[in-house]
């Protein structure tokens, strides 16, 4: 068997042609040490077993051998060498294995148990350094033509993804943190919170109600907004992007004159070009209709609002990318990009059923696909340690119900979405149902009769003009319940209940 100790020991031929003469990378000396470890105290195992698996053996027998010793020690029984013997006579893989003098080899190999985790993490990084290799094959052969439906940025985005995918699954150990230590970031928390006004220990979203509820948007949280089409899921999305860009404003003012934001607020709009995001954020803002805005339809007094808003909008630390189906790899890539160099606060995207999984994936079904997507927006919460608002549809079952409001099970491929959420949340206007149930005179034979339920819609009417309901379904680490909000449908805002729509921008 070839030993190979460090990467010097790959070979010193350079480029392309060299990578076919080379050896994988492998340590046998290493596998076989621990081994023997193993069989001479299976205490050793302690050591190994939160990282090590049998596949990461680079000689298959020492996988077969270290998996008969992981099956019995975690079965609470003896993996010694006569124990393992017999195992595999009885299974009849004992020359499979080396037959018994090789078993006995083993223990002559050991070279005393209390260096089995360094053996172990030996083992371990060969296995990391041989899939780097096979993803530096894929790459090449996708290069030269292998995979010819992938365009170069798709090759790019695959590779990326394998290589996120391998830091994820196989390059972290994990292991415990000290309660001492989890104590000190909870009375952070709790310490920010408290000296915080509205008690808000997370990122504010520019909603006080909101705030109240979820304490602000916290790093690493994933927080799907859900609702029908025109219930204003969209609007509401932009005006926690607005609350939480202004809320970095003020922290870095109250740092000092010349601090800037600490992060960004950060908005994929899959559905909406940037310049009609622009322009609905400038009409929710400015109190212009973004119709009139369109069309041209505005006095001089309205466009020199617009324009004295938008060049304060203009300050806010808040970048917007419209690519259309964008892939998981490619976000996340575009997001670690933006966070090294300015900072991440928030990420928003609008909206989930329209990204795309990694290149180079083929899931079996919508249901996977969308939660891939789920599964690597969380992934990226985590790891950039910022809060991920998704917005998603709902299905049509919401329809068919006399009660329209929404439900967890409404949610489309529900199952992932729910899951992976740490908070979700529906958007709700009953105006919207309403205002499709007016009376129609052909409906009545009698004046009267349509004046009297013509009367009971308006009173309806009245009753939920300007009304939103945020309802929390879902929250992982605090309450559920339902938030009164206001609305605006000529301007598609919302804002807090209590704010009367006074004055440009109210709310922002």
């Amino acid at each position: 068997m070839n030993t190979i100790d460090s990467p010097g020991a790959f070979g010193e031929t350079g480029g392309l042609l060299g990578l076919s003469q080379r050896v994988p990378p492998q340590n046998a000396e290493a596998e076989q040490a621990l081994l023997g470890a193993l069989l001479a105290n299976n205490k050793a195992y302690e050591r190994v077993s939160e990282f090590l698996a049998p596949e990461h053996f680079a000689d298959p027998i020492h996988g077969r051998i270290y998996r008969a010793i992981q099956r019995r020690v975690e079965a609470g029984q003896i993996a010694d060498v006569v124990m393992l013997r017999s195992e595999f006579e009885h299974s009849g893989l004992l020359d499979e294995v080396g037959g018994p003098a090789y078993l006995a080899q083993l223990l002559s190999a050991m070279v005393g148990i209390i260096n089995a985790g360094e053996y172990g993490r030996l083992v371990h990084d060969c296995w990391l350094r041989r899939q780097l290799v096979d993803v530096g094959e894929e790459v090449v052969n996708r290069a030269f033509g292998a995979e010819p439906e992938l365009d170069a940025r798709q090759q790019l985005e695959a590779a990326e993804q394998q290589l996120f995918d391998l830091a994820k699954d196989g390059g972290n150990e994990g292991g415990f943190k000290t309660f001492a230590r989890a104590l000190a970031e909870a009375v952070d928390l709790a310490e920010r919170a408290f000296s915080t006004p509205g008690g808000v220990s997370g990122l504010s979203s520019g909603l006080r109600d909101l705030d109240k509820k979820t304490g602000g948007l916290h790093p690493s949280d994933l927080i799907i907004l859900a609702g029908r089409p025109g219930m204003g899921k969209t609007a509401l999305a932009t005006k926690i992007a607005f609350g939480a860009a202004k809320a970095l404003v003020r922290e870095a003012e109250e740092k000092g004159p010349d601090v800037v934001p600490d992060g960004q607020v950060a908005i994929f709009s899959l559905e909406m070009s940037a310049d009609q995001l622009a322009t609905r954020l400038l009409s929710e803002a400015s109190r212009v209709s973004g119709d009139r805005i369109r069309r041209g339809a505005i006095e001089q007094r309205e466009f020199d609002e617009f324009v004295r808003v938008s060049r304060e909008l203009a300050q806010l630390p808040l970048v917007i990318d419209d690519t259309p189906a964008i892939t998981i790899s490619a976000l996340r890539t575009r997001c670690r990009r933006l966070k090294r160099t300015k900072g991440l606060g928030l990420v928003v995207v609008d909206y989930l059923q329209l990204m795309r999984p990694a290149a180079g994936t083929r899931p079996e079904s919508r249901v996977l696909e969308i939660s891939m997507i789920t599964q690597g927006l969380k992934a990226i919460a985590k790891e950039l340690e910022v809060p991920v608002i998704a917005l998603s549809q709902l299905s049509r079952a919401v329809e068919q119900r006399e009660d329209k409001r929404p439900q967890l099970s409404d949610l489309r491929e529900s199952g992932s979405i729910e899951q992976d959420a740490d908070i979700v949340m529906f958007v709700y206007r009953d105006e919207y149902y309403v205002q499709a149930q007016q009376p129609k005179t052909t409906a009545f034979e009698q004046p009267d009769k349509f004046e009297e339920a013509m009367n009971r819609w308006q009173g309806r009417m009245e009753e939920v003009h300007n009304r939103a309901d945020l309802i929390i379904a879902k929250q992982r680490h605090g309450p559920t319940g339902t938030i009164p909000l206001f609305f605006e449908a000529e301007f598609t805002r919302l804002g807090d209940l209590d704010i009367a729509p006074e004055g440009p921008g109210p709310g922002y």
